[in-house]
């Protein structure tokens, strides 16, 4: 029988690609703090640890068109190879200088995104782990230093809160309750929270949801929405499937339209002219191994850290009360820790709810452009560990050239788009040679080119495809069925379906669906009998 019969592991690709899955690289990188599995950076807020990542040396290693557990969308691309004193210059710029205020209605600088509630950078680090988990068992990966052959392909499939299945991490399973299959979660005094052993470890599929006090929490809100559904009658495996249909299905209608613009992914997607489901179609993201797709560096090192940017300097949980991302020990945003009750989220704070009114310190995002929050200049030792560089855009751009990247003005060249000039980037220095580090180029094209509301068309192209084609090339994706929710169903209605949203006196006296961005108007397929390019392997 399959596993999602038995209900026994998961039942994704994950399991079926092979044997072994391949060790976990993450796009924010993390160091300090926490376990490990094999080769998986572990710690507080993970924004860009030094680590590094099996395989994401590939290129460099073995040759621009090796592929493995990474690869290059543009592999006759040269690499861009500047000296890394320019980088660090260049990252002297990226800084928003602004503290941390007390309440975020009090610091409109004029950086909000007001399109964008500030839950979706959250949304965007929790499916950064998604894609990125690995259970690689050391041996396997010591033993495939490059990630050739044992590691695990990106999925949206929700590794971090199912695990392996009830059978092999039975741990993350509560085994009091009947039928088989309820996760565990914490709930005291109306705080919901991941589950912890007798340290406070958090007790999950990936320790990096830990990382700080609002992904755990949003994290929780996934145990809670999975174990509502097994209390309505639904088995293990229909919860566990409906959860993931619901999460792949807001990725790509309601965080990719805010990211991207709505016009971008719904280029990328068509309905088929008979039957159920959605098609992908694509024309960068080719992996030589459908069945272990590779993740692109341009994706993972460079164009999916925009949502670096996006981070504020603060966060308000909840009316009047307002801490840092980083400051004292215990008294700002890290994680590793329960969740008190003053640390309880109010989710109105972070998404638009249906029927409840935006509350007066509503975080958004910040704007998506060449600027860093002032906190990120300064990485605590719990994030950098032992490294003399602890600003988090100097760590990225070295990265970006250390692993073997094109340039921005090269890769746009290469997608047939017009490069912007030194001038629209706001370089003037001829030791950059020309041109600049792929992620810095992806910032300031969405300042230039889309005031810094959405990505611009060279980011949110290289963002897009891929999470698109990660799901497209799950054959258990929600593309291969006829789900769908009702229009305006949005991260906010997730979380009331959960049951982790506190009714207050801001409900509205008749609720209304928040404005969302409209499921996308998708064209039939024309019929042809080829598959779509993702189909295909590059000639």
């Amino acid at each position: 029988m399959s596993e999602a019969a038995t209900g026994g592991s998961r039942f994704s690709r994950r399991s079926v690609i092979t044997g072994a899955a391949g060790a976990a690289v993450a796009t924010s990188l993390v160091l300090g703090g926490g376990r490990a599995e094999a080769g998986v950076p572990t710690g507080a807020w993970g924004h860009g640890g030094a680590a590094t990542l099996r395989g994401a040396d590939v290129v460099v290693k073995l040759g621009r068109t090796r592929q493995g557990k990474f690869g290059l969308m543009f592999p006759n691309l040269k690499p861009y190879t500047p000296p890394e004193s320019a980088l660090t210059r260049l990252a002297a710029t990226m800084v928003d200088r602004r503290p941390p205020a007390p309440d975020p209605s009090a610091a409109r600088d004029g950086f909000d995104n007001f399109a964008v509630p500030s839950g979706y950078t959250f949304l965007g680090q929790f499916i950064d782990h998604d894609i990125t988990l690995d259970h690689t068992p050391l041996e396997q990966a010591t033993a495939d230093p490059q990630g050739i052959r044992n590691f695990e392909s990106p999925a949206l499939d929700l590794g971090s809160v199912y695990g392996r299945g009830p059978t092999a991490d039975p741990h993350l399973y509560d085994t009091a309750r009947r039928p088989a299959g309820f996760l565990k979660v914490d709930i005291r005094d109306g705080v919901e929270d991941l589950p912890r052993d007798a340290s406070g470890k958090a007790v999950v599929g990936d320790a990096r949801n830990d990382e700080n006090l609002i992904i755990a929490q949003l994290h929780a809100a996934f145990l809670c929405l999975h174990n509502t559904l097994m209390e309505s009658g639904m088995s293990f495996a229909a919860a566990r499937q409906q959860v993931t249909w619901r999460y792949q299905w807001l990725v790509v209608n309601d965080y990719l339209p805010r990211m991207c613009g709505a016009d971008v992914v719904q280029s990328m997607l068509e309905r088929p002219k008979t039957g159920l489901g959605l098609r992908f179609k694509n024309s960068l993201y080719k992996p030589q191994n459908l069945t272990k797709p590779m993740m692109p560096l341009e994706f993972a090192v460079a164009a999916y850290r925009f949502g670096h940017t996006m981070i504020r300097p603060e966060y308000e949980l909840h009316d009047n009360h307002t801490k840092p991302i980083f400051g004292a020990e215990g008294y700002d945003l890290r994680g590793r820790r329960s969740v008190q009750r003053e640390d309880r989220i109010d989710w109105s704070y972070f998404f638009d709810i249906p029927g409840m009114s935006v509350p007066e310190g509503r975080n958004f995002a910040r704007l998506v452009d060449a600027k860093l929050s002032l906190p990120l200049a300064t990485l605590p030792a719990t994030v950098v560990g032992d490294s003399p560089v602890a600003a988090l855009a100097e760590r990225n751009l070295l990265r970006s050239v250390r692993l073997g990247l094109p340039g921005g003005k090269a890769v746009a060249t290469a997608m047939r788009l017009t490069p912007l000039t030194d001038q629209q980037l706001g370089v003037n220095d001829p030791k950059l040679g020309g041109d600049v580090p792929l992620w810095y180029y992806v910032l300031r094209e969405a300042e230039v080119l889309k005031g810094s509301r959405v990505l611009g068309p060279v980011g949110a192209r290289i963002v897009a495809e891929c999470i698109l084609g990660f799901i497209a090339l799950d054959p258990t994706s929600y593309f291969s069925s006829g789900f769908t929710r009702e229009p305006g169903y949005g991260m906010g209605a997730f979380l009331v379906e959960a049951g982790v949203v506190q009714l207050d006196e801001r409900m509205a006296p008749d609720p209304e669906v928040p404005d969302l961005p409209e499921e996308p108007e998708l064209p039939e397929d024309p019929g042809l009998p080829e598959a779509p390019d993702a189909q295909e392997p590059p000639t």
